[in-house]
Formats: C-alpha cells, structure tokens, sequence
C-alpha cells in the first residue's frame, strides 16, 4: 500500500534528523580522538605561530585524559595509552589553574632544572646554542600594539626585533624573538626552576612577550596536555571569510 504524502514527509524529516545526529557524534570523535583545530590569537609564540593561524592537533600524539574530550568532560582521571612528548614540541595544554587552553613549546621535562640568564635559555646547567638569523619584522598598529624594540616609520608602522635560531639539547632547532635587548628581569633572568615528577616546563618562542612557565603559567602536569601541534591549515591576517587577508605562504604549513 502506498504512503501518504504525510508519512513521506515525517519519513523525510527523520532521515534529516538521524543524518545530523551522525554527523555530530562523527565530528565528537573525530576532535576527541584525532585531529582538533585551534585559532592562535595572540603572539606569544612569534615567529613560529602567529595572530591567525589557523592549525590542527594531534590528540592521539600523547594518549588521552579528560581535557581531550569537549569540555574537559573526560569520564577518567590520569592517562591511557600514554607516550611521552619530547622536549620542542609544540602543544597545546590546559592551564594548570583556570582550564585555557594555551599554546607553548615544551623546553624542560621531569627532573631539568630550567632557568633563563641573559635572555639565554639554560637546562641542567648548560645554555643552549643560539644564533643570530636577522631581523623579524611586522607591520603594527600603534594604536593596539606596542613595539618595545625599534619601532620604524615609513609610512607604516614596523616593529623589528632580533630572531635567533634555539638548538636545545636533543637537537631541535627553532626561531625566538628578543624584542628588549634581554632587559626584561622578569622573563630574561629566572630563578632556578626544577621540574617535578610527572610535569613540565613551557615558555613561548616570543621571548619578551609569552605568560608561560616562568611566570603565570608554573609547571604543567602530564594530564593538562592536550595535543601536538601539527600542521597550519589557514593563516589569515584578518577575519577568516577575507581569502585575500590569507597568507598563502603559510597553507599546510609543517610546524617544527
């Protein structure tokens, strides 16, 4: 017998619904168990991630809490299928205090002692080799960022600060930024901080300009760790629909 209009219509109706519900509890275990896009929005890791970018982590990379389900709404404490991260990998982690997710490279892990002395990075003693690689220059609004180093004006506003290429002690090398000539008692020159058991230490590559471990931040325990940075998929110097704001040079983008 055939159906009636009205039952194809609520038949319809249903199909859309159990498409969508799918849809959903596809996209929940994908973020959960896979891959998460995250939005850098501040600079604090300059040159390596900037204001826009767009990226994706990996959750798997370190195994899983609760922080890797939406909303910290894991039904487990600790970690299971557990791997250790390695010490310059970039992650994103939960504040040990107010649950934000932060975005730092990872420079001390269980027992180090870390300590900045003269705007130089030093772990169990030791500073790690620095080079100079030029100048990192951005164009700025005065009127919401303000250039501590050597600002330039020729017709836009430049801020230039000094970027050195790091090499910490298992060979990964990246690129940080001074921006006040290692000035700065608070960020430049630390205490000695010993990491403890099952925590870690993190600092941003903009040097001058990173709430990380030092300050603010403190250690970070194994289970706040969410995932590893892994690639930039859009990196947008404005709102994300302005394709012709989108730095093109940085699509699909490997983060190191």
């Amino acid at each position: 017998m055939a159906k009636s209009k009205h039952g194809k219509q609520k038949d319809g109706i249903g199909e859309t619904i159990r498409t969508i519900v799918w849809a959903i509890l596809i996209a929940i275990v994908f973020r959960t168990f896979l891959f998460q896009p995250f939005w850098i929005p501040s600079g604090s890791m300059k040159p390596t991630l900037l204001i826009g970018d767009y990226l994706f982590i990996s959750k798997y990379a370190y195994g899983y809490s609760k922080h890797s389900f939406p909303w910290s709404l894991g039904p487990f404490d600790g970690r299971i299928f557990a791997s250790q991260p390695e010490r310059g990998d970039v992650i994103v982690f939960k504040h040990p205090r107010n649950g934000e997710d932060f975005i730092k490279r990872l420079v001390g892990l269980p027992g180090d002692t870390v300590q900045v002395k003269g705007g130089v990075l030093q772990i169990n003693g030791e500073p790690v080799e620095m080079v100079r690689d030029g100048d990192f220059i951005e164009n700025i609004d005065p009127m919401r960022t303000r250039c501590i180093d050597k600002p330039v004006i020729d017709g836009d506003v430049r801020c230039v600060k000094e970027e050195w290429l790091e090499t910490l002690p298992n060979g990964v090398t990246h690129s940080v930024l001074n921006a006040d000539g290692n000035l700065s008692s608070a960020t430049d020159n630390t205490r000695v901080f010993t990491v403890p058991e099952g925590q870690y230490f993190f600092m941003g590559d903009n040097r001058d300009n990173s709430n990380d471990s030092r300050q603010g931040v403190g250690f970070v325990p194994f289970e706040n760790l969410v995932g590893r940075a892994e690639v930039i998929a859009v990196s947008s110097d404005g709102p994300f629909y302005e394709i012709w704001n989108w730095r093109w040079g940085r699509l699909l983008t490997i983060i190191r």
